[in-house]
């Protein structure tokens, strides 16, 4: 998917895969803007608790830090939603970052891959083939069918940003 054009990486991606990019990215602002709270789950693993023994030294870290650390989330996100290609079109287009954006990128795919795991369940063991499986054998067009899919594409394209800039 992503390959090393000169000091860029490139992708070229179907409309759909622009479509799910960008509400991805947009449910990770949203999450970290109009969605923010601290009992959900999956605040709690994008903004983990530093000294989980001592509520009010992770208090204390937490006012010092959270803000500039939701920040760049956002900001990564963002940079997520600024490289896609216009959603008008019918047939997607390419991807061009830079070595900045392309580290955002990988940042946000990281932050919205850890946001679904916690929502689908996923855990360090799970095999994610086995999940899939099990879930289209219980209904095919399901939500979690969906869901999983995303996951797994989001992984592959974030393995795939990785390997361009290792190359």
């Amino acid at each position: 998917m992503f390959r090393r054009q000169g000091d860029r990486y490139v992708a070229n991606l179907a409309m759909d895969e622009v479509r799910v990019l960008r509400k991805v990215a947009s449910e990770v602002v949203g999450l970290l803007t109009d969605g923010f709270d601290h009992s959900d789950p999956v605040v709690g693993r994008l903004f983990p608790e530093v000294y989980p023994d001592d509520s009010a030294s992770t208090a204390e870290f937490r006012r010092y830090t959270e803000g500039d650390l939701k920040t760049a989330k956002i900001d990564q996100a963002g940079a997520i939603l600024a490289a896609l290609p216009d959603s008008a079109g019918e047939s997607g287009g390419e991807v061009r970052l830079d070595a900045e954006a392309a580290e955002a990128w990988l940042r946000a795919l990281n932050d919205a891959r850890l946001a679904m795991g916690v929502r689908l369940e996923i855990k360090d063991g799970t095999d994610l083939g086995e999940e899939l499986d099990d879930a289209v054998a219980e209904d095919p067009s399901s939500s979690r069918v969906f869901q999983l899919s995303v996951y797994a594409y989001l992984g592959y394209l974030q393995e795939s940003l990785l390997n361009s800039l290792i190359d």
